[in-house]
């Protein structure tokens, strides 16, 4: 299979740069000195998981560039930030045709949902990914820990269960943790509840996952925030695990003590950031169903937010 990454950050590169060094046939899309320093040095990733390594020679290039060689993707994996999905639409309707799987990755709950009827005559399914790593440098990515899955399907049955097997296969044989889903909905939902309270928590209070690991009043605030998402699911008619809390209790536990969630990270250098679809969007998620979601309109208005 031809493999498209539309997005290398830490995300995209780790899922792109996995592959690659198992031998896929990968492409990533990038930009400016980070792409730049990927086609002269090659894409390096120091990841916890597997050791270092650097990919050179590399396929990389512009979404421009990628047009001009009129080659099209047999999957598409999509790990931009939210606020930038809608800019790549026409770029993945040119490169797409009708066996074209794209999965998008990103933090926003119900992103394959939304993006399908915008491109029809392709196959949009649903993903999510547990994973630390970022940019540490241009063409340099810092992959934490050893936590790295994919959650990836559909809403039910689908006939793409053939071509969704091999991509999960391609995954697990280069070292990726795979879950194959008929029911993405609630799984995608679940990770949500984890990166969503995550974020904002670490957001609120301008704190690393170490100062949440610990019991006080940081740790008191995520396990609040995530008590507000199942109340939220609950009013979806979504089903998550009895444990969840803990679940994600020792999902934050593992995690290095200084990582930060990419929002964060995004704020605290004043630029874009996915804090409308993390925060603000559960916040008008709970309103719809006239629920309240104390911890979250705390935190929302802490950041501006009024509903």
């Amino acid at each position: 299979m031809k493999y498209l990454i539309v997005g290398t950050g830490g995300t995209g590169a780790c899922i792109g740069g996995f592959l690659a060094k198992n031998n896929h046939d990968v492409t990533f899309i990038a930009r400016g000195k980070h792409l730049e320093t990927i086609n002269e040095n090659g894409l390096t990733i120091n990841s916890d998981r597997i050791g270092k390594f650097n990919l050179k020679p590399v396929k990389a290039m512009t979404t421009e560039q990628y047009l001009q060689t009129n080659e099209i993707p047999d999957v598409i994996f999509i790990s931009v930030k939210g606020y930038a999905l809608d800019d790549i639409i026409p770029f993945l309707a040119k490169v797409s045709k009708e066996n074209t799987i794209i999965i998008p990755i990103l933090n926003i709950y119900g992103t394959g949902y939304r993006l399908a009827p915008k491109l029809p005559h392709t196959n949009v399914i649903e993903g999510c990914i547990y994973i630390v790593a970022y940019i540490s440098a241009p063409g340099e990515i810092s992959q934490k820990g050893n936590i790295f899955r994919i959650v990836f399907g559909t809403r039910g049955k689908t006939p793409l269960k053939n071509q969704l097997e091999q991509i999960a296969q391609d995954l697990k044989d280069s070292n990726i943790s795979v879950v194959l889903s008929e029911n993405i909905a609630e799984d995608t939902f679940r990770k949500f509840v984890l990166i969503s309270p995550y974020a904002s928590c670490g957001a609120y209070f301008d704190i690393p996952a170490g100062i949440m690991q610990k019991q006080g009043k940081e740790q008191d605030l995520f396990i609040a925030l995530t008590k507000d998402c199942i109340n939220l699911a609950k009013a979806y008619n979504i089903n998550l695990p009895e444990n969840i809390i803990d679940i994600n209790l020792k999902i934050l536990n593992a995690m290095t003590p200084d990582t930060t969630a990419s929002m964060q990270k995004d704020l605290q250098k004043g630029s874009q950031s996915e804090i409308d679809g993390l925060i603000f969007e559960v916040v008008r998620m709970a309103k719809a169903k006239n629920i309240a979601v104390p911890a979250y309109e705390l935190v929302a208005k802490h950041f501006g937010f009024i509903a």
